[in-house]
């Protein structure tokens, strides 16, 4: 699986802080059988090899009132691609921006204040961004399954 190049207490870590990334060094030493300052060093050694690159806090949109999101699918001309990520890049409603397979593909989630919000990013931002050959909007209705990061 993923994690072969990791011995079996790193895997444990691993597991541990995916579920919480708040447990304390303690905890985990408790739940898995060795030291605080051993899990500390392990961790910090995980951190310093790029394995665990940031702990973070996931905000659910859905769950603030008014809050859209959307997804993005655009195709660009080859010669914009980089311009338009460029400018995608520095709107801050923009979350996510992913180069896909495909013509100049690039798969962008965004998320807004309220429907206003998104039709002025749609209309004043993404409508206006150059060598656009196509655009298509998603909006999101419901998360059903969301997994974050990697699948142990």
């Amino acid at each position: 699986m993923f994690l072969d190049g990791l011995d079996e207490l790193d895997q444990k870590i691993i597991h541990l802080l995916i579920k919480n990334a708040r447990m304390s060094y303690s905890d985990i030493g408790q739940q898995i059988g060795i030291s605080r300052v051993a899990v500390k060093m392990r961790i910090q050694s995980l951190e310093q090899r790029g394995i665990i690159e940031e702990y973070t806090t996931i905000i659910n949109p859905q769950k603030i009132s008014g809050a859209v999101s959307c997804y993005f699918e655009i195709e660009t001309r080859p010669d914009t691609l980089a311009q338009v990520i460029h400018l995608l890049e520095e709107n801050d409603t923009i979350t996510q921006i992913y180069r896909v397979t495909g013509k100049n593909k690039l798969h962008v989630h965004a998320v807004a204040s309220s429907s206003e919000e998104m039709e002025d990013l749609i209309r004043s931002h993404m409508d206006t961004l150059p060598g656009i050959i196509s655009l298509s909007c998603s909006t999101i209705l419901s998360r059903i399954k969301d997994i974050k990061g990697l699948r142990l």
